[in-house]
């Protein structure tokens, strides 16, 4: 909540690069829908990949493994568990199932994060659910062996406070839309971390809930790419960005930058990843033109050549100008205008 308060992140400067950052993962979004209607096929395939890597990726992180040949059949429920790892599997594919599949009707609350922690650990019969009861510490395993305190979380006296003044603030944030939505998801997620508000599992809520809240924002890469596993991946930098931006956050003094910077890298390479996989069905003759087409379809009247670049970056102009013309002749769109400047409306009926 601290990144929250009294409008801190809104003071946070941001460097060029990051802003350039910003608007390129909006451009992907834009493209999203685009690619996903390219090839169901494909999109299915990708999305049981990324869901089971997801599951594998974000357990392992935490050090919870299973057999490789075990865990399709865990996370497509074909088998139960027989062991504490599996029990463990099994719950965060079932979290994992429900934001893929009910997203759009999971109200962020605290009430959610307790229900997710509930269910993430059913299957392993222990009392879950409940915030912590008492102080908990994050700690560095050295090479050596040593443990060393790395950040002293919020207090257990004030994680049932803390919990409920981050989910609301950051709905009024979010509500008031006076920054980028990724900034203020990834502002939460790092509060969440330094609130630390369970005694184990804090990891992989909150990347459940970075799942969550960039579906509530448009962003779904992560139904056909698994975050979590290019978060693993990337598992030391992901720490230092925690580290670096979790100093000073007791005394609202923290550089949010570090893990914005992470954050936004790791959306970014899904993104990437998305694209590059999927690129290869629009290559195909005249599926350029069929997605140029649908994205005219989408636009808002009045548009013009330029929203339609906007909508279809990485399309050639002859293309965009090709299927501009054919709509036309096909009664479909109208101009109104000439030149460059020219704009378009839909024709209705």
């Amino acid at each position: 909540m601290r990144s929250f308060e009294h409008g801190y992140l809104l003071e946070t400067a941001i460097s060029h690069s990051l802003a350039m950052t910003l608007r390129a993962i909006g451009e992907f979004r834009g493209r999203q829908v685009l690619y996903s209607e390219q090839s169901p096929e494909v999109l299915e395939t990708l999305r049981r990949v990324a869901m089971i890597q997801s599951v594998e990726s974000s357990n392992r992180i935490e050090g919870i493994t299973v057999l490789p040949e075990r865990l399709p059949e865990l996370v497509m429920e074909k088998t139960t568990p027989r062991d504490r790892p599996e029990q463990e599997v099994a719950g965060y594919r079932e979290v994992l199932d429900d934001i893929h599949l009910h997203y759009g009707s999971l109200r962020l609350s605290t009430k959610l994060i307790l229900h997710w922690h509930r269910t993430m650990y059913r299957f392993t019969g222990e009392k879950r659910g409940q915030w912590k009861d008492r102080d908990n510490a994050i700690v560095e395993i050295r090479p050596d062996g040593r443990q060393v305190v790395r950040f002293r979380p919020a207090s257990a006296l004030v994680t049932p406070e803390f919990m409920q003044r981050l989910v609301e603030l950051f709905d009024q944030s979010l509500t008031e839309g006076k920054t980028d939505p990724l900034l203020l998801i990834a502002s939460f997620v790092l509060d969440f971390e330094c609130i630390h508000p369970f005694m184990d599992g804090n990891g992989r809520i909150g990347r459940l809930l970075t799942l969550l809240l960039l579906y509530h924002v448009g962003y779904e890469v992560g139904r056909y790419i698994s975050l979590e596993r290019i978060v693993e991946d990337s598992k030391e930098t992901y720490y230092e960005a925690l580290r670096k931006s979790s100093q000073g956050w007791h005394q609202a003094r923290h550089d949010l930058r570090p893990w914005w910077e992470y954050f936004l890298g790791m959306l970014t390479a899904g993104y990437n990843e998305f694209e590059a996989r999927v690129g290869t069905i629009t290559s195909a003759r005249g599926a350029k033109r069929q997605m140029v087409r649908r994205a005219i379809e989408r636009l808002r009247d009045p548009f013009t050549i330029a929203d339609l670049r906007r909508a279809c970056a990485g399309v050639s102009e002859p293309t965009l100008k090709r299927a501009l013309s054919d709509m036309a002749k096909e009664g479909r769109i109208k101009r109104l205008g000439v030149g460059p400047a020219a704009q378009w409306v839909h024709r209705q009926g």
